[in-house]
């Protein structure tokens, strides 16, 4: 296995940490001299001066940043928000979210910050195995959205990209047979979607070119059940990637072991874990689980402090022997989408990791209906289960998949089976909690 930047992935991690300490220290001193947003923040922490925080081993003492605040600091004067740490003309990209409350955020980028997304997604994608000279298919589009810095990459790596975008599946397979790219980078739910289209249309999916997929976008690609769907589809090899819109494009990617994802943007951003209801530290040791919390270490822009992405995760410390060190990740859902039922945290996408255990007598496809609002639920959840093409909704498979459920995740469900097709698709991401 080859590294992209053997300097800097393969580099112990206390070397690591060494050198981004240093970043860090410069980084708040930076905060406190240019965003007023952190001033503030920091101040009514008792910090006014970078070397009362110290470095990275007092960070856990700093104030965490919610997505909140900064929507929350936006003026009509300046609608980046108070952590806007640099002039207009520095300024060469702005990027911007969904908006899913109406009005969407502004990611700005200077030429030094669009230069580090770039290589920490490098890194990330090259992980997965693809070499330069090959093909690569994009659906991801570009447009105002952060995807853009990741099909960059894809030119660093020195691929031959072929972008298609979203929601063109026609025009995406066709692409596929004609031009017969070796790799393709989709959504999970997308990837799983071309399945199924592609069955439907008479086509084998897993005897076309592509012999790599590489997903991100959503939570999903190292679920193992759900992965192992993927590659029988495909007839190719899964990694996956994850980043975050408001820090960086693909900070993490996964190698060739599939064994969760090394960090791309080392060195410029730092990673903790702490407990999502409590804010506490958690020891990023084997086997640990928290949110993800990322801390940017050489950004000028719109830097952000220990930022809470609401990923929550899987840790793994242990040697990868494709020779990149530092701890890996796997995210096993998004805390905003968490349930507790009696006490017990329950990820819709470990109900569907639990569900595609069942395949191929199910589909792969199920919804989260809470009964109630908010994240609190009383027994049962209730869980739809959509069964595979042809396969009766019979009552001893949903008992079946009901005690798996209990065993697995200490949860007590109320499964109902629905035929094939009953459930929404999805050419980008899946939803899979509906609120009634």
């Amino acid at each position: 296995m080859t590294l992209l930047d053997p300097e800097v992935e393969a580099r112990p991690w206390d070397q690591q940490l060494e050198l981004d300490d240093i970043a860090y220290r410069a980084q708040l001193a930076y905060l406190l001299e240019r965003s007023p947003f952190y001033r503030e923040k920091l101040a009514a922490a008792g910090i006014t001066d970078a070397g009362q925080a110290g470095g990275l081993a007092g960070i856990s003492r700093l104030p965490l940043t919610e997505k909140q605040e900064l929507r929350a600091s936006v003026t009509a004067a300046n609608p980046i928000g108070a952590h806007l740490c640099v002039d207009r003309e520095q300024i060469v990209r702005i990027y911007s979210t969904s908006g899913t409350t109406g009005i969407p955020s502004y990611i700005p980028l200077t030429v030094s910050d669009l230069d580090n997304w770039v290589t920490g997604s490098t890194r990330s994608y090259a992980a997965s195995g693809i070499a330069a000279g090959q093909r690569i298919v994009s659906t991801y589009n570009a447009g105002p959205f952060v995807a853009g810095a990741a099909l960059a990459s894809f030119d660093r790596i020195g691929l031959s990209h072929i972008p298609v975008g979203t929601g063109n599946s026609e025009r995406l397979m066709l692409a596929v047979q004609l031009l017969q790219p070796e790799a393709a980078v989709l959504t999970p739910s997308y990837a799983a979607y071309l399945i199924e289209w592609a069955a439907d249309r008479g086509i084998d999916l897993a005897a076309q070119s592509v012999r790599r997929v590489l997903v991100a976008g959503e939570p999903g690609g190292g679920e193992p059940a759900f992965r192992e769907l993927l590659e029988q589809g495909w007839g190719a090899r899964v990694t996956e990637a994850m980043g975050i819109g408001d820090l960086g494009v693909s900070l993490w990617g996964e190698c060739e072991r599939q064994d969760g994802m090394h960090l791309g943007a080392r060195g410029f951003v730092h990673p903790e874990l702490i407990d999502p209801e409590t804010g506490a530290t958690v020891a990023m040791d084997d086997g640990a689980r928290g949110e993800l919390v990322l801390t940017h270490l050489a950004h000028q822009a719109a830097p952000l402090l220990r930022f809470r992405t609401r990923d929550h995760v899987s840790v793994c410390t242990g040697t990868c022997p494709c020779g990149r060190t530092g701890p890996r990740v796997r995210c096993i859902g998004r805390t905003d989408d968490m349930l507790i039922v009696r006490g017990v945290n329950v990820f819709p996408s470990a109900v569907r990791e639990v569900v595609n255990q069942f395949v191929p007598q199910v589909s792969g496809h199920i919804l989260v209906t809470p009964a109630a609002p908010g994240v609190k639920q009383e027994p049962p959840l209730p869980v739809t289960v959509e069964v595979a093409r042809d396969v009766a909704a019979d009552p001893a498979l949903a008992g079946a998949i009901r005690d798996r459920l209990r065993s697995v995740l200490v949860v007590q469900t109320r499964v109902e089976l629905v035929p094939w097709g009953t459930l929404r698709r999805s050419e980008y991401k899946a939803k899979l909690v509906k609120r009634r």
